[in-house]
């Protein structure tokens, strides 16, 4: 690495140490700096500063070294140079990097001037990530569940446990690797079904997981009946990731075994690791880990430790009643004493969905700062999740008298009026958040999801095009290319350009059956009808309760003449869904009357 990387680190290092608290006699522990944690659904969020403007970042102590955001160092006028190292392995593969020097960056109340920045990869909340180089300066102690990450310096403590806050609670101990320059990372053994893997403890992955052909080796194989497909996920790297969730009969971290619990598995691309263990089990847990000792300790805080339960989505929410079989979430010790505090502790509770914990704090958050925004926002999230939606719809609506104009409460409302069929207003709503969003803005990929949700594909391709051109380098690149080339295919329009779309997206996401059925229904609009019925039979191999995929395929197979196929296959998709036939209709696809081979 450069000279100027390690000064950076070392300057930082200092100023942090600077503002430390004094020694005292005998073992003590003496506090650097405590960064304010605020869980989001893209981790832990850390607030600073970078030349005046306050940023947040995701604290991932998975990463080697702190990353913006190509967007965000667009929007924050730094400039570019180039980086040591050309490329940059993530979860997903490589990416594009550079460097920058940001003047003055503040963290914890701490100037401290000249500060470099990789650049590179796509958006992951915040304007970036916070690595090992900030989180790595000493020992450094994760109180997610209590909002906040401590940097820590014991003195004269020799091998004692660390885990001052333990009390009765047991302690459990894990012998961790030595950090170096180029691995700064913890990495540590762990067990899975009796077999050893190494594991890197990873704060910036939202849950723990290991690689496919770890789980091989631990007897899990993705194609078991017990294991199920959990969909794509992304990370830094060109490539989105497939996913599942698989059952694991037993899980060791150090002195704590885990029985009959389950993880995702997903398909990685991990250097050094067997395994990612997440954000879930630091939320439930408080950590330390000591590079002196090389071991980190923890104690457990209740509830479920890899928690994959899905939040309540809208559309499945029926009405005003709480969510059921709420995981037992243990308290911190202390109550906070201001809105930040309850809204940070909030936050952690909604992450784990103690959701009746987490409006509980929110409520007073609210009620001691009653014109901060977020506070009602988080709030609104929260009734959500407890499928509370008329709760959530009144925050949201405080948060727009009080913030009009903002564009993460206008898409969630949109969202909601959507699924009340008061399309209108979602319309309204949708476009007031696309009018106030940036032109490079991250929000135009969901913006343009909800637009999509509605059937409004022709506004949603516009935003489509603008997020497409700007995030060139993010994972979600074949998401966005799929939608694309759906809303086009749907419409009816640009076919050669949805094709090519689709094609593109498959290089993100190879074999993905949502974009097989995308490319499919091209096809069928096309006229090719025995391409499309092999993207329906690729997708629905996957994917076998696709109706979309089934009446696609039905439809084909009429047009080739065979109509028993093609009445069953229509029938199925019927059966799952006994209104997408008005849809089909509407969007004007060529259904056959009769069995007789037609053109289109």
């Amino acid at each position: 690495m450069r000279r100027t990387f390690r000064r950076s680190a070392a300057v930082l290092a200092t100023g942090l140490a600077l503002a430390g608290g004094a020694a005292q006699a005998k073992c003590h522990v003496d506090q650097i700096a405590e960064l304010p944690v605020t869980m989001s659904p893209n981790g832990p969020l850390v607030s600073a500063r970078i030349n005046g403007h306050d940023v947040q970042f995701v604290a991932d102590s998975g990463a080697f070294y702190s990353l913006l955001s190509p967007g965000a160092a667009h929007d924050l006028g730094l400039k570019l140079e180039p980086a040591p190292f050309a490329t940059l392995r993530g979860a997903g593969g490589e990416t594009d990097v550079h460097l920058t020097t940001v003047k003055t960056f503040t963290l914890a109340g701490v100037n401290v001037s000249n500060v470099e920045f990789l650049v590179g990869g796509g958006e992951v909340g915040g304007v970036g990530l916070m690595g090992q180089n900030v989180l790595g300066l000493a020992d450094t102690e994760y109180d997610l569940a209590g909002g906040a990450i401590r940097l820590m310096k014991p003195v004269d403590c020799g091998d004692r446990l660390l885990a001052y806050w333990a009390g009765p609670k047991p302690i459990s101990t894990l012998r961790i690797e030595w950090p170096t320059p180029i691995a700064p990372h913890t990495f540590g053994e762990v067990w899975v079904n009796g077999v050893r893997m190494r594991a890197m403890f990873d704060t910036g992955a939202g849950a723990t997981v290991l690689t496919v052909r770890a789980a091989a080796r631990a007897g899990i194989r993705t194609d078991s009946a017990d294991v199920k497909a959990a969909g794509w996920s992304y990370g830094i790297g060109h490539k989105m990731l497939r996913t599942w969730v698989a059952p694991i009969a037993d899980l060791k971290v150090g002195d704590e075994e885990i029985h009959n619990t389950r993880v995702q598995v997903g398909d990685l691309e991990l250097a050094d690791a067997d395994m990612l263990v997440g954000a879930d089990f630091f939320l439930s847990h408080r950590v330390w880990v000591s590079k002196a000792q090389h071991r980190m300790v923890f104690t457990y805080n209740g509830g479920p430790v890899f928690n994959l339960a899905e939040p309540a989505r809208m559309r499945e929410i029926a009405g005003d009643a709480p969510a059921r079989d709420a995981p037992t979430v243990a308290t911190t010790e202390k109550d906070p004493t201001d809105a930040e505090g309850f809204s940070r502790r909030g936050a952690a509770f909604a992450a784990r969905r103690a959701y009746d914990l987490a409006l509980a704090d929110f409520d007073q958050a609210c009620k001691l700062a009653p014109g901060e925004p977020r506070y009602f926002y988080q709030r609104a999230m929260a009734h959500l999740g407890n499928r509370q939606p008329l709760l959530a719809m009144s925050d949201l609506d405080t948060v727009l008298k009080l913030k009009p104009g903002d564009v993460d409460a206008l898409l969630v409302r949109a969202e909601f009026k959507a699924l009340s069929r008061d399309e209108a207003g979602a319309r309204a709503d949708l476009a007031a958040a696309a009018s106030g969003s940036a032109t490079n803005a991250d929000i135009r990929l969901k913006i343009a999801g909800a637009y999509g949700a509605i059937g409004a594909y022709e506004a949603a391709i516009p935003q489509l095009d603008l997020w497409i051109d700007s995030h060139r380098d993010d994972a979600r690149q074949g998401e966005a290319l799929n939608n694309r080339c759906w809303a086009r295919a749907v419409l009816g329009r640009e076919l050669d350009k949805a094709l090519a779309d689709c094609n593109a997206a498959l290089g993100h996401m190879a074999k993905a059956p949502a974009v097989l059925d995308s490319r499919g229904l091209v096809r069928l609009r096309m006229g090719q009808w025995d391409k499309a019925i092999a993207d329906y039979d690729t997708a629905l191999a996957q994917r076998p309760d696709n109706a979309w995929s089934l009446y696609g395929r039905g439809v084909a197979r009429q047009h080739k003449g065979l109509k028993a196929e093609g009445d069953a296959d229509i029938a199925a998709a019927l059966k799952l869904r006994p209104h997408l036939e008005d849809q089909i209709k509407r969007f004007g696809i060529d259904v056959p009357s009769t069995g007789a081979a037609a053109t289109h």
